[in-house]
């Protein structure tokens, strides 16, 4: 009887530590899935290839983190949505905030107090200043390489971004009629894109609406351009005034590329100056 209950005790430490084995191995599957309130992995709030998880409220973030050189990035507005900040995050853009080792969002994003809640103790929050003008947009590339642990990346991602803007502005200098800068009027989220142009800007407007007031005093100006923001329903601005009107995307596609942003507003900048 002694024999057997050695045998049945023995057995029995064997199966515990087979199945404590089988439970470790499932917590480290590097599938980053977890159950915690940060990614789970148990490896320093980073999957198993050291690549952070970013999760971003919009392309436009998501563009800025691509040129940072992040590569595992979730996107929670859908690049469709017309005007972002109309968006209403859903339960399953929650979660995927809650797993997040970096959470961006601009702080004029209503939803931004959600974004905020929902991400996981691990995660760190990082406010991300949208401006498509390469010098700001540089700057925020070089912030969150920093914080991604990715520095050399970002710095060819910015560098990139600096080359195909002098590209694009050296295209269109050589369309000003008669060797001079057009003078424009720009929407507050597109004055990058005058700049894009080499354009004197003589007023700017918005978010808000225009007033009366407003539309006389940028009249006044008499400008040759009128930069214009596609995910703003502002409607036309001055389009009575002879000058050509000129809207420009902010917001990149599913690609996530800033440059494709900066070669479709000079498609529509060359249009404008006479070219197309």
């Amino acid at each position: 009887m002694a024999r057997t209950r050695v045998r049945t005790s023995s057995l029995l430490a064997l199966s515990t530590a087979l199945a404590l084995a089988l439970l470790t191995g499932c917590g480290d599957s590097g599938t980053g899935t977890g159950t915690g309130t940060g990614t789970g992995t148990g490896d320093g709030g980073h999957q198993h290839d050291g690549r952070p998880r970013v999760v971003v409220t919009t392309t436009w973030e998501g563009a800025f983190a691509k040129a940072a050189g992040a590569e595992d990035i979730k996107v929670i507005v859908p690049q469709s949505v017309h005007h972002a900040p109309d968006y209403d995050p859903k339960p399953s853009d929650l979660a995927a905030v809650a797993k997040a080792d970096f959470v961006l969002y601009a702080p004029f994003e209503p939803y931004a107090e959600k974004i905020k809640e929902a991400a996981g103790s691990d995660a760190e929050l990082v406010e991300v200043k949208l401006d498509n003008d390469p010098g700001r947009a540089g700057a925020e590339i070089t912030r969150l390489g920093k914080l991604f642990g990715t520095e050399d990346r970002a710095a060819k991602g910015k560098a990139a971004i600096g080359t195909e803007y002098d590209r694009l502005g050296k295209e269109l200098r050589a369309l000003w009629a008669g060797g001079k800068a057009p003078t424009a009027v720009s929407q507050v989220f597109t004055t990058w894109a005058t700049g894009l142009a080499g354009a004197t800007t003589v007023g700017t407007y918005g978010p808000e609406a225009v007033t009366p007031g407003q539309l006389a005093a940028l009249s006044a100006e008499k400008p040759a351009l009128v930069v214009d923001n596609a995910h703003m329903a502002t409607g036309a601005v001055l389009p009575d005034s002879g000058a050509q009107q000129v809207t420009i995307a902010n917001y990149p596609g599913d690609d996530l590329d800033l440059l494709a942003v900066y070669r479709d507003a000079a498609a529509e900048l060359r249009k404008a100056l006479g070219s197309g």
